[in-house]
């Protein structure tokens, strides 16, 4: 499929795409012909509303009244006093819906109203996406489509309830792996007929351009409160670490977005099974160029991780291009090691976090143990989501 976006004026504030719509190598916009008018009234839709003060008000607004931003920076004390490091957790699990997902929906579902769709399709993974678009189509009077892997629906069934008590219709796909990546292409295929009343909320910074930067423009609500916050928290003004877990890599790259004129180091913490950014090769899926875990013959292999919302065979563009420029730098963590950095955070601070920003915290476990990170050195780490929709699977394992 060849690259059918056109020439056009860069990207709005912040942004670091080139004007074709890409991260150096990575993005583009490799759709269907179908898909192309869609993805091309997005990009204008949203280019015109970022840059009205109207509706960017608006969405402050939801943002405090109904999702609860800004959300606090709190310090590990206790974990921080163990590790010899200073660790400070930016808390998106405090949000409404209890994830980060909220920050992107709120902002897609407003465009979706400007745009005079009515419905918004989703896909999802860990559900929380599919919770938080859910939730704003019944704040907004919208339906809602998710779709989701029958492998998902099982272990992540609370969310499944919660996205069908706020009335949005739950889609199983059966085909593939069962998982995130097949949720993904069962939503883009629907979309294919049904763009004339459906805005597709995609929740992570991949896709088809404009959705990578312009998902992360709604995330970086995450970093330029942090950015903040550490100003007034920390005698240095910056911590020497920023650290998010990364699948797709939204709430990563929304906290990037920060940080990234700063001097602080910038860390990726993917899924052992599921690394795009760290083992991942270059090639296209669900519309655009990025990196991708495949076999020889450039098939798609088949992730694997605990955590439902990492389970993802590649990362968003802007991710790669940060890789290929040596501004972030990527690293795995296991299974074993993120439930046991789960125990530990909620037995030391009395945070249970989601197994997603697990990972994040057990890279900074072994680094700190390992001397990677310097005693004293100051670490800011995303806590994307809590871990209530994870009990089932930390009940089996402990």
């Amino acid at each position: 499929m060849r690259d059918l976006l056109p020439w056009r004026e860069p990207v709005p504030q912040g942004a670091t795409t080139d004007a074709r719509g890409r991260f150096g190598a990575y993005g583009g916009r490799y759709a269907p012909e179908s898909l192309v008018e869609a993805c091309r009234e997005v990009d204008e839709a949203f280019r015109e509303a970022w840059a009205d003060p109207g509706f960017r008000g608006l969405l402050a607004r939801l943002l405090a009244v109904h999702a609860g931003r800004p959300t606090p920076l709190t310090p590990a004390r206790r974990l921080s006093e163990a590790l010899g490091v200073e660790l400070y957790l930016k808390r998106e699990d405090l949000t409404h819906t209890g994830s980060h997902k909220i920050n992107n929906v709120l902002g897609q579902a407003l465009l979706a109203t400007r745009m005079g769709r009515r419905r918004l399709i989703a896909e999802t993974g860990a559900g929380q996406h599919g919770v938080a678009t859910a939730t704003a189509a019944a704040l907004l009077g919208l339906r809602a489509t998710v779709f989701m892997g029958e492998r998902d629906i099982e272990r992540q069934a609370l969310n499944v309830f919660r996205m069908r008590m706020l009335g949005a219709e739950v889609v199983p796909v059966t085909s593939g792996s069962r998982t995130l990546k097949d949720a993904t292409s069962e939503a883009m295929r629907h979309w294919v007929g049904a763009t004339g009343d459906s805005h597709y909320c995609i929740g992570s910074v991949v896709g088809p351009d404009p959705y990578p930067w312009m998902v992360r423009e709604f995330q970086r609500v995450i970093g330029d409160e942090a950015r903040a916050q550490c100003a007034a928290e920390l005698p240095a003004g910056v911590p020497d670490h920023v650290v998010a877990c990364v699948g797709g890599g939204s709430n990563a790259a929304g906290t990037f977005a920060g940080f990234s004129g700063t001097s602080a180091r910038l860390v990726g913490v993917e899924a052992d099974g599921g690394a795009g950014a760290s083992h991942g090769r270059l090639g296209v899926l669900h519309g655009c160029r990025s990196l991708f875990l495949q076999d020889g013959d450039g098939q798609i292999v088949e992730p694997h991780s605990i955590a439902a919302g990492l389970d993802y065979p590649g990362v968003g563009p802007e991710h790669a291009h940060l890789r290929d420029l040596g501004r972030a730098r990527y690293v795995t963590v296991t299974d074993d090691e993120a439930v046991a950095a789960a125990v530990r955070l909620a037995r030391t601070e009395g945070i249970l976090p989601a197994l997603e920003s697990a990972h994040a915290l057990a890279w900074v476990i072994r680094a700190a143990a390992d001397g990677e990170l310097a005693p004293g050195s100051t670490v800011l780490m995303t806590l994307s989501g809590r871990g209530d929709k994870d009990v089932s699977t930390l009940k089996e394992l402990l």
